[in-house]
């Protein structure tokens, strides 16, 4: 749906209940105590048309965004974020979001360093708020040392479940890295640990198909693993299930990398005999 179409209908709602507030106690009370009614009641009207005058104000002064959005012209977006951001020196926490994010989706690596380096001396703390789409520009651009160094810094004083992510890429980058019995170290406590179901599953997934087999000691791995997988699915009982998760992931851009190993992994979790391998 357009966001033009979004508007229009919260339009509608507003004026909707604005008119209803206005009619509704002339039919229901009378004229004379509608009046009365309506008096009483003034500061609601006021504060519907207030959200009216706000909503087509936010669109007007926020319509170029949303136009470059719909269009889904991704060079143009970058331009105009570029300005309003970088130029204008605007870094709120959506723009610098977004901004990241249309890097990623353009694939330039360059750009999201670049602009990283920037929000990193104007707004340390969104470095911080957005260091998974930080941190995997550098995996998608084969940086894998570096995507480890920036993961190994951020593991604490975050929420719960970015923590996990934080380690979970951790893990992810020590493994592309090579470095098999320490990423293997980070995805045995997500694995059995993590109260997020991706990371449980990912996690157990890979010390499965993936480290057990480029480790000397690959028995540890494989216990971690199957107890990941059965905590898994105590809580996510069917595939269906998984993919409603996966769904839910696909709103992260930074995701991308994911995509193929969450269907081995749900082939793995589920019952299939198919196995997938990374390296």
């Amino acid at each position: 749906m357009k966001f033009k179409s979004i508007f229009i209908i919260f339009d509608a709602i507003i004026l909707f209940f604005l008119l209803l507030l206005t009619v509704m106690p002339i039919f229901t009370l009378g004229p004379s105590m509608a009046a009365e009614f309506l008096a009483s009641i003034w500061p609601l009207f006021l504060v519907f048309l207030l959200a009216l005058i706000f909503l087509n104000v936010f669109y007007a002064v926020k319509y170029p965004l949303f136009r470059l959005l719909e269009m889904e012209d991704w060079p143009a977006l970058i331009r105009y974020l570029e300005q309003k951001v970088i130029q204008e020196g605007h870094y709120s926490a959506s723009l610098v979001r977004l901004l990241a994010n249309t890097y990623l989706v353009m694939s330039d690596s360059a750009g999201v360093t670049s602009f990283e380096a920037k929000v990193a001396i104007a707004k340390p703390a969104l470095l911080e708020s957005n260091a998974l789409i930080f941190g995997a520009a550098r995996i998608l651009k084969g940086d894998y040392t570096g995507a480890t160094a920036f993961f190994r810094n951020r593991l604490h004083g975050r929420a719960k479940r970015d923590r996990d992510w934080l380690q979970w890429y951790y893990g992810f980058s020590l493994l592309l890295e090579r470095r098999f019995e320490e990423a293997a170290g980070q995805f045995r406590t997500l694995a059995v640990f993590s109260a997020d179901a991706m990371v449980t599953g990912l996690a157990s997934w890979f010390l499965f198909d993936v480290l057990a087999k480029n480790m000397d000691q690959g028995e540890a791995a494989l216990k971690s693993a199957g107890e990941g997988r059965m905590r898994l699915r105590k809580d996510i009982k069917t595939r269906k299930d998984w993919e409603k998760e996966g769904v839910k992931l696909e709103t992260e851009v930074h995701a991308a990398i994911l995509k193929k190993y969450i269907d081995k992994a749900a082939d793995w979790i589920y019952g299939s005999t198919e196995k997938g391998a990374l390296i």
